[in-house]
């Protein structure tokens, strides 16, 4: 009998010490541990093996975007104007994506060119500066100098575009030309999520469409092209560079969130409804795409107090990507460094390294 009392008091106090222990998480860890849990991506002990296995999660990503509707080919670009800009050559242009809109953009050539040249794809940020877009090449609102044109004096070929809801396309989505801003990002989310896709999903493929542009001009190598952004503009990188292997380098700069971790901060808040793939979680976490990019040459550059991407996240996707590069022998290929005392901003050292890392890889 004693020996009785003495089992139900001993489940008795692991039963008051579950429930403390319950008690004691905050509520986004409950939400989590009440959700599915998140499949752990573990990279294949072969490259032949590997290389299977990114072709299924190229696969799966594909689907997580949605029903997105093919590219158009042939690509129908117009050319709207050619200025002279003293280093480089501007041209502005503008092309039907084939899904309704109108995407814009910017071709920067610079003059001092000798045969075919490196391009850069510029992917702009998000910030709340719906009204800039592509005209972040020619201002510092994200970044420390004007990247367009310095870009173009060190020898780059340079284009960006809009993204959906900003610069030229902010009110352009189905909510009419009076609904802009958050607004108008809103409206068009709800407007593919209805046809089966996201808006992240298009914005992907916008830039995918661009970069088909890009390789199509006579002046560009298309065996060195890179890819750059902060914020949104980063994320558009590490993406694109997971779907696209025409890309051969990539910066990255204030942007690489590891969405469980961003949870666990309840940081949610830090990315706007763009940003987020429906059931990407019930496959694989941010390090699946990031590891796409192996064995070509990727930098992450990200601030230790950037609530938008947690450090013990980006300390769990290097430790689960290094394994891809190693398969190849180029984990220098791979490199992500956290700035002590930094936030969500784009530091002149972080450009010195932006630039510094492109020359390497594309002016070999």
């Amino acid at each position: 009998m004693n020996a009785m009392r003495l089992s139900l008091a001993m489940i008795a106090s692991v039963v008051a010490t579950s429930t403390m222990a319950e008690t004691n998480l905050s509520i986004a860890q409950r939400w989590l541990r009440g959700a599915p849990p998140v499949p752990e991506f573990r990279v294949a002990g072969s490259k032949s093996d590997w290389e299977i296995q990114r072709a299924l999660v190229r696969t799966q990503l594909r689907e997580l975007l949605g029903n997105l509707p093919p590219r158009p080919q042939p690509l129908v670009v117009e050319t709207l104007q050619r200025d002279d800009r003293g280093d480089y050559w501007l041209e502005k242009f503008r092309f039907d994506n084939g899904a309704g809109a109108t995407v814009p953009g910017y071709f920067l050539l610079p003059k001092k060119a000798e045969g075919k040249v490196p391009a850069i794809l510029y992917c702009h940020w998000h910030g709340g500066h719906y009204d800039v877009g592509k005209e972040e090449l020619f201002g510092t609102n994200a970044t420390p100098v004007a990247a367009g044109p310095e870009l173009a004096k060190l020898g780059y070929a340079v284009l960006a575009i809009d993204a959906y809801c900003f610069g030229e396309r902010n009110g352009q989505g189905p909510g009419g030309s009076t609904e802009k801003g958050g607004a108008g990002e809103m409206t068009a989310s709800k407007f593919n999520l209805w046809l089966g896709r996201t808006l992240w999903g298009m914005m992907v493929r916008d830039d995918l469409i661009v970069l088909d542009y890009l390789c199509s001009r006579s002046e560009v190598d298309t065996n060195r092209i890179g890819v750059t952004g902060i914020s949104m503009g980063a994320t558009r990188t590490w993406w694109a560079m997971g779907l696209d292997e025409r890309l051969k380098v990539g910066v990255a700069i204030c942007c690489l969130t590891r969405y469980q971790n961003l949870i666990e901060h309840e940081s949610l808040k830090s990315h706007g409804i763009y940003y987020f793939v429906p059931g990407m979680l019930r496959h694989f976490d941010t390090e699946a795409v990031v590891a796409l990019s192996a064995p070509r040459a990727l930098l992450f550059l990200s601030g230790e107090t950037d609530a938008g991407s947690p450090p013990d996240g980006i300390r769990c996707i290097e430790e689960k990507v290094l394994p891809a590069y190693d398969l190849y022998g180029a984990r220098s290929k791979f490199q992500s460094i956290i700035f002590p005392a930094v936030g969500h901003q784009y530091t002149p050292e972080m450009w010195q390294r932006m630039v510094k890392w492109m020359d390497s890889e594309l002016k070999k």
